[in-house]
């Protein structure tokens, strides 16, 4: 009887010392870049979804709102990133993006050190190798947003530049959902990356969900995407998601 207390209070003791091996990862924080024209409050019910969700979210509004060159939005943008990587404590941040601020988040990873700060990369709507309409823009008026309008044309010198060599750098998760309703981004295929980056045509899921340009930043089947993005899961859209 002695010798099985002891034995069953050894065990005990033993156990209570053993850490356990696995332990819930802590979410990484998000950085949402805004599109052209964007204000930062326009992408607030987008970083309630995510606080909502467990996030620490920042919102980077584009510098100039989307007038300045894409370079420097760029550097501003890594400014930012450190400083909220800083404020959290983290070592990545994940980055959901609309438009614009898509090639101002692949030019920080490309070019601004993003490779080694960026974990996931979810592109909303982003003309990666440029939108016809941009060239329309500056052929027919001067530029309603300043030189990034004719950055973001097809076949800029900053689009080549963008997209040569690997278009997914570094170790970076990159992941594109973009729409077939897009207003401004034509062809709505150039809203998609090359070299194993996840491209999700919203309606290639979900038919007859009805999202354009501006409310893929606010549309609940659109975040399930970034949810699942987010989440290292196989994007599977809920089509009814409010």
């Amino acid at each position: 009887m002695i010798r099985r207390l002891l034995a069953v209070t050894a065990a005990t003791v033993l156990a209570a010392t053993i850490t356990p091996t696995a332990t819930a990862a802590t979410p990484s924080p998000v950085v949402i870049v805004a599109g052209t024209f964007g204000p930062a409050f326009f992408y607030e019910p987008l970083a309630a979804r995510l606080r909502a969700d467990g996030r620490q979210v920042a919102i980077f509004q584009l510098t100039n709102l989307g007038r300045a060159d894409i370079r420097v939005s760029a550097r501003d943008l890594n400014t930012f990133a450190d400083a909220f990587r800083s404020r959290t404590g983290a070592a990545k941040v994940d980055m959901v993006t609309h438009s614009q601020g898509g090639l101002v988040a692949r030019r920080y990873i490309k070019n601004e050190g993003g490779a080694t700060e960026v974990g996931s990369l979810v592109n909303l709507g982003t003309p990666n190798y440029g939108t016809a309409i941009a060239n329309l823009t500056s052929f027919f008026t001067d530029g309603i947003c300043g030189v990034s309008c004719s950055q973001m044309e097809v076949g800029s010198s900053f689009i080549n530049d963008l997209n040569a060599g690997d278009d997914t750098v570094g170790a970076v998760r990159y992941t594109n959902l973009y729409t077939f309703l897009d207003e401004l981004v034509r062809p709505v295929g150039n809203a998609a990356m090359k070299d194993g980056a996840t491209n999700v045509l919203i309606q290639s899921q979900c038919p007859f969900r009805v999202v354009g340009h501006i409310t893929l930043a606010t549309d609940g089947t659109v975040y399930d995407g970034v949810r699942d993005a987010l989440n290292l899961q196989t994007v599977r859209l809920n089509c009814f998601a409010l």
